[in-house]
């Protein structure tokens, strides 16, 4: 999403892999305990839980720490965790969402705060910048699902909004409201998606220069590295001079 998939990219290549996955089967398994324990236990009755679980799955995470999630949350000793989501500013005036899973709101609100303010930002108040995203689902194919004409075909029968094809694969979008359904639509037509998640799209995006998007990365991955935080999103946008840039640092 406008620049902050290639953050990915860049963070996926220059991080430690194994702690970088530890730290991502952590998050999920976080996700998917919260599902569990708000709903029913079976992911076929429970459709935030049953997109947990094919999130996680996709990211291979293996099925024994997905069924021990899932037993955490039905045996009763799973913790309680509070839903948040914090709003603010990031380098260059980059509108930024974190949403947090966590079981102490002072301490996570407390290392959010500071987190923005050591990286050029300022966290504001909920409402502050949400206005400028739009809550979608995102289903992913790979580029082999289909042609351009098919998926969208496909993504129109299923009730999406809108379908992207590229060389690099399928970007499916629908309301937010609807990803459950519309995702499974998709699986009984094409098989099943490499992804499907709730996303923030921003409505419009907001160019950086090589310092900012400096500044801006160490502010995202900082964030993303605290256990309490399940995704960060930014409306930034970037040159691929600037991108290159920063992936050869």
């Amino acid at each position: 999403m406008a620049g902050h998939s290639k953050w990915a990219n860049i963070q996926h290549r220059k991080g430690r892999q194994d702690a970088v996955r530890a730290k991502m089967f952590s998050k999920f398994s976080k996700e998917i305990t919260v599902a569990a324990k708000m709903g029913d236990p079976d992911p076929d009755k429970n459709p935030r839980l049953r997109l947990a679980v094919r999130e996680a799955k996709s990211q291979s995470m293996p099925k024994d720490n997905i069924e021990r999630a899932i037993k955490k949350a039905i045996g009763g000793d799973a913790e309680n965790y509070d839903e948040i989501r914090y709003e603010g500013y990031g380098p260059g005036g980059v509108a930024i969402i974190v949403e947090a899973l966590t079981d102490n709101r002072n301490r996570t609100a407390s290392t959010v705060r500071s987190t923005f303010t050591k990286n050029g930002g300022n966290l504001g108040e909920t409402g502050s910048v949400g206005f400028m995203f739009d809550r979608k689902g995102q289903i992913l194919y790979p580029a082999d699902a289909g042609d351009a004409d098919t998926i969208m075909d496909a993504a129109i029968e299923a009730g999406a909004e809108d379908a992207e094809s590229s060389e690099d694969g399928h970007i499916i979008l629908c309301d937010g409201g609807d990803l459950n359904e519309v995702s499974t639509a998709l699986e009984a037509a094409l098989g099943e998606p490499e992804s499907a998640k709730l996303i923030w799209k921003p409505q419009n995006t907001n160019p950086v220069d090589l310092d900012q998007g400096r500044t801006l990365f160490k502010l995202i991955a900082a964030l993303e590295d605290d256990d309490d935080i399940q995704s960060v999103t930014a409306n930034f946008e970037m040159s691929d001079e600037v991108m290159e840039a920063l992936s050869s640092e």
